[in-house]
This record gives C-alpha cells, sequence and structure tokens, in this order.
C-alpha cells in the first residue's frame, strides 16, 4: 500500500508548516503592528489619514497643534460627538448596549467614540462591516494604551472632515471663517462640530435648520457641561 506522502514547498516544508508559519506571522502583525504604528504619532503628526487617501478630489489639510486651537473647538466636538470621552477607555459601552438593544434613536455615527473614530478615520474604510468594526476595537485598544487622552482629541481635530475634501481644523477655519483656530469663538465651534456626522449632506457655510438647530444644542450641552474647563485635566 503505498504511503502517504506530505505535500512540501519551498525548501521542504510540509503544507501544515507552512500554514502555521502563517497564522504565527499573522498573530505577530496584529500584535506588534499597532504599536510600532501607533507610538511615533504619539509625538509626530500623521502625514495622512485613510480618508483622505481615499477622497476623489483635492485635500486640504494642515495640521495644527494643540496650542494653537481654541478651547471652545474641542470641548464643541466632545459635547457633539463624545461626551463621556474624558472618562471612559476607548469605548462607551452605555452607549453600545442602548444601539444593540434599541432602546434609543441611534446617531449618524451611532455609538462610536472619539478614540474608535480616530482608529477609523486614519487607518480604516467608511462602513458598517463586522470586520471593520473589529479592527476598528483593535487599534482602539491600543490608541487608549498608548496615546494619552489629549493627543487621540488632537489628532482627532486634525483628521476629522468638516467638508468635503476639507479635513481637520486648519484647514476648515480657514476655508469658512478666515482665520486660525486659535480665534474661533463658541459660535463658530459649535457650527463646525455641527457637521461631523456627515460633512457632506451638512454645511458650515450656509447651513440648512438641521444643522442651525444642531449647533444652538451644542452650545447649551457645552454650557452644561462646563465649557472649557471640562477639558483641563485632559
Amino acid at each position: 500500500m503505498a504511503r502517504r506522502r506530505n505535500w512540501r514547498g519551498p525548501g521542504s516544508l510540509t503544507l501544515r508548516t507552512w500554514v502555521w508559519r502563517a497564522a504565527a506571522g499573522a498573530a505577530l502583525l496584529a500584535i506588534a503592528g499597532p504599536p510600532l504604528i501607533l507610538l511615533p504619532l504619539r509625538w509626530v503628526p500623521p502625514p495622512t489619514s485613510a480618508f483622505m487617501l481615499r477622497h476623489d478630489g483635492p485635500v486640504r489639510y494642515r495640521w495644527v497643534p494643540w496650542r494653537e486651537i481654541s478651547p471652545q473647538v474641542p470641548v464643541a466636538v466632545v459635547a457633539a460627538e463624545d461626551q463621556k470621552f474624558p472618562h471612559h477607555h476607548g469605548f462607551d459601552l452605555a452607549s453600545i448596549s442602548s444601539a444593540l438593544s434599541g432602546e434609543e434613536a441611534r446617531r449618524l455615527r451611532g455609538a462610536s467614540t472619539l478614540s474608535q473614530q480616530v482608529a477609523k478615520n486614519l487607518f480604516l474604510w467608511p462602513g458598517r462591516s463586522w470586520l471593520r468594526k473589529g479592527l476598528e476595537a483593535w487599534l482602539t485598544l491600543w490608541i487608549e494604551c498608548l496615546w494619552p487622552k489629549r493627543r487621540t482629541l488632537e489628532i482627532y481635530l486634525n483628521v476629522a472632515e468638516f467638508g468635503p475634501g476639507i479635513f481637520g481644523i486648519g484647514a476648515a477655519s480657514a476655508a469658512y471663517f478666515g482665520e486660525p483656530p486659535a480665534h474661533l469663538g463658541p459660535a463658530e465651534a459649535a457650527r463646525l462640530a455641527a457637521v461631523l456626522p456627515d460633512p457632506r449632506r451638512l454645511h458650515v457655510q450656509d447651513p440648512g435648520p438641521y444643522a442651525i438647530r444642531r449647533a444652538a444644542e451644542i452650545r447649551e450641552q457645552v454650557a452644561m457641561l462646563g465649557g472649557p474647563a471640562y477639558l483641563r485635566d485632559l
């Protein structure tokens, strides 16, 4: 009776050995890849993002450090997108539970925190597939481990899309108000934050009724949080 032979590839390795090595390599990449990429970004501004690279057309993007951004801007964004940002560890479990159970109407951003949005904007793609959500969660864990909260928010403010091809607070402030981000007041900050769920449909200039109403709500939420002092300890 003929003996069964193991398939052998280059270097006389069996198929099983190649499979195990490929799996080990993928696991090593999943573990070592995120910190190798994310740790330098704790200090170095990202030169671009996945969403910028996907954009079909010219991109306006200029990095602005935290100290050159009006404190009205980050607190407006937190009030609009993720009020628990200073306190959670990357995930708003209560919002996720509510969204999954249908206990409350889901906003356009769903239950995503700012940390999750940074992971998606920098490295992933739009959509709601389980694969993308899984990668987003894995990257979010590393972001929370490697970056302080202020850095996460600083990067978010610089890579978020505020209009078609307008990425970051530097480009948005220049395009919509003709001034640097340091000069933005509460009204301008709220108008910018109001379009974040869908900057292709909502507009900073000539806003529709929803965007106007949303900006007013954001200003009320900022006041309830205590204004820029809410983020003082980041």
